[in-house]
């Protein structure tokens, strides 16, 4: 099954600026995400961000930050995005039965988040190049067990130019220059 912007939404787990340095391959985890968010702000993907405890965790990265749209953020205090009040909500509102997951900690947050949305039936694509934990061994764990649950295991490229569709269009020669 290919991920069709159409169908598609992008969510961006808890990558906070106290809590991405303790991470594994920080770096990777937020140039990939920008590549995301400015990928679904140029393809018109509709983009949710959520904020673990942001008094406690502190605001998004300020290198995410930059390119979150406006609106889009969403403060919660539940592990899972799907458990906190009114998330559910706003993302059936967006109206795409795919959801695009990538951040931190891939076996805490993205983790409760994408059991949630596929016992929603929602289908999910984690991006393992998008996500870390503190530990290689629970980001490995972690998307093992996502993958087994259901959810598709994709890197930052694959969701990129599977939005894109094709080659040649102004879209393309845009965002295929961000993963250069």
């Amino acid at each position: 099954m290919l991920i069709k912007r159409d169908d598609a939404s992008l969510l961006v787990v808890d990558i906070q600026e106290r809590l991405a340095p303790h991470m594994a391959e920080t770096d990777r985890v937020v140039a990939n995400s920008c590549v995301l968010l400015d990928a679904a702000k140029r393809l018109g993907v509709p983009v949710l961000v959520s904020e673990q405890y942001p008094r406690g965790l502190g605001p998004t990265e300020p290198a995410v930050a930059e390119h979150v749209p406006e609106g889009s953020l969403v403060e919660k205090v539940h592990f899972s995005c799907v458990g906190e009040p009114g998330f559910a909500d706003r993302l059936g509102q967006l109206g795409r039965r795919q959801a695009i997951v990538c951040g931190i900690e891939a076996h805490v947050c993205v983790l409760q988040t994408v059991e949630d949305l596929l016992a929603q039936g929602t289908e999910v694509f984690v991006v393992a190049d998008a996500t870390s934990s503190r530990t290689k061994a629970n980001h490995d764990a972690a998307l093992e067990r996502m993958r087994a649950s259901g959810a598709r295991v994709v890197t930052t490229e694959m969701v990129v130019f599977e939005w894109l569709e094709k080659a040649g269009t102004p879209e393309f020669k845009e965002l295929s220059a961000l993963i250069k």
